[in-house]
């Protein structure tokens, strides 16, 4: 955190994001989960290798806005805090407020949610004071839900602590003001990977959604001697480990791949460089595998791309990969270009074999403000207590883990709106309805990769759930579904 002096407020800032997976180099043969490929579904000896621990951390949760120790955390909660109170003074306000009356019935009900200790209640009533405009009401719930939450505490305290954060930075100018002053110490980038790397093998989840596309696009190439995959958000490119992996175990020898990995400047921090790097790692492995390998590098955001970027060539199969990358592409509530879809009707006109998406389950796009808090606070409550069943709470990095890898996609969620929001999740029904637009049908998931996924989850929690309908996997936490992955063509 970069300060002046003492008394300057601090607050969270827009750092490159992290997004998608980091690079790990080769796969213990140990950690290999065996495969069947279709072309090779009569003959049990034959397997392709996917490896989840080939995959690298992309938390889908990645920070856009990061944030510091514990320590200073509570300090900019209680600064922010102060700030709010400077027009609205608890100390000094009036009584005679309808609000603030302390006979009055709305605020007797909102002591005894505190005084119960219902975290959840309180967080939903501050909320609906914030939606509702009542800015005495949700400063005064503010200070009076302080004391419950914390980020060393208990799921739904950690969980507090950041949507209680948000609320705040709404309430400062709709989080937009706030966020073009935000000022906070990055972690370098080796700090960065391994809080990425911990949330990557404490959860199932990214793995889950790498497994899966690797799998369809696998299927989808199996017969193909070229084949060109455009993967939307490459970052690290450690995704594709094991993919290449698996084309060198092909009968017959490897076809020829060609990966064009896409990414803005962002993701360069993570990274310590350039997309140069990524191709760099990847011909090295693909060199090793005897795999004829070219890698093409495009800095440039989803929203901008074009087809002439891609170079899409005649006679190669080709493959699009969309993972955990969609939902940052601007849609028609945000741009009247709609870049959301317009990205969807560009990659069906390249006539691709195959289009692997994963996302978030979570409806936080076009939701109003309340409802909006509300499927943050039952997502990233899953969430959290899906952490905890790996992570003890004692765990010394555990706090970074959240703070750097999930805090930021919180607050960005609920303080910010139009194109300062990044993250808007839908959930499958609404990307069927966007990919059904743009000429898209699915295609059929592999029994194989589900059963490789079945075995990945035995090394987790029982909590954690599989269940495929609707032509879709969905992994999830209990009774909630928290990831999607599907197909199409």
């Amino acid at each position: 955190m970069q300060t002046s002096d003492s008394n300057q407020t601090h607050y969270w800032k827009p750092t490159q994001r992290t997004d998608r997976n980091l690079y790990a180099g080769d796969v213990s043969q140990e950690s290999q989960f065996s495969v069947p490929t279709p072309e090779l579904a009569h003959n049990s000896s034959s397997s392709v290798s996917f490896s989840p621990d080939g995959f690298q951390p992309d938390p889908f949760h990645s920070p856009d806005y990061i944030e510091e120790t514990v320590d200073d955390l509570q300090i900019r909660l209680s600064e922010i805090e102060t700030l709010l109170a400077t027009d609205h003074d608890f100390a000094d306000v009036s009584w005679g407020s309808s609000n603030m009356n302390p006979n009055n019935e709305q605020y007797i009900i909102m002591k005894d949610i505190v005084a119960r200790g219902d975290l959840k209640e309180g967080l939903l009533a501050c909320a609906k004071a914030v939606a509702d405009s009542d800015t005495i009401t949700a400063e005064l719930l503010i200070s009076m839900l302080r004391p419950l939450v914390s980020v060393s505490g208990e799921p739904v305290q950690r969980l507090g602590a950041y949507l209680l954060e948000g609320l705040v930075a709404r309430l400062s100018s709709s989080g937009s003001l706030i966020y073009k002053a935000l000022k906070c110490k990055e972690p370098t980038s080796n700090q960065l990977f391994s809080y990425m790397l911990l949330l990557y093998e404490a959860c199932p989840y990214f793995k889950f959604g790498y497994l899966s596309a690797n799998g369809a696009i696998a299927e989808a190439t199996k017969n193909e001697d070229r084949i060109h995959i455009i993967d939307f958000q490459i970052a690290q490119g450690g995704q594709w480990v094991t993919l290449i992996q698996a084309l060198a175990a092909r009968p017959g020898g490897p076809p020829s791949l060609r990966l064009t990995g896409i990414d803005d400047s962002r993701n360069a921090y993570a990274r310590g460089g350039g997309l140069n790097i990524v191709g760099q790692r990847l011909e090295k492995l693909a060199e090793a595998c005897k795999v004829p390998f070219e890698f093409n590098g495009l800095l440039v955001s989803g929203s901008d791309i074009e087809a002439e970027h891609l170079r899409v060539e005649p006679g190669e199969a080709l493959a699009v990969n969309c993972a955990f990358v969609l939902h940052h592409i601007p849609d028609e509530s945000v741009d009247p270009q709609n870049h959301r879809d317009r990205l969807l009707r560009l990659i069906k006109s390249l006539s691709p074999k195959v289009v692997t998406l994963v996302e978030q389950e979570a409806n936080v796009n076009t939701a109003k403000f309340f409802h909006r808090f509300q499927e943050a606070f039952s997502y990233y409550s899953a969430m959290f207590e899906s952490i905890d069943a790996t992570l003890p709470r004692d765990h010394k990095e555990r706090i970074n883990v959240e703070q750097h890898c999930l805090a930021g996609e919180i607050v960005n969620i609920l303080a910010c709106e139009g194109i300062e929001r990044e993250e808007r999740h839908e959930v499958l029904g609404k990307w069927k309805s966007r990919f059904t637009m743009a000429g898209f049908s699915p295609y059929p998931l592999s029994s194989y990769v589900n059963a490789t996924i079945k075995t990945l989850l035995q090394n987790y929690c029982d909590k954690y759930r599989l269940e495929e309908r609707d032509g879709a996997l969905f992994l999830g936490w209990m009774n909630r579904d928290l990831v999607s992955s599907c197909a199409w063509r």
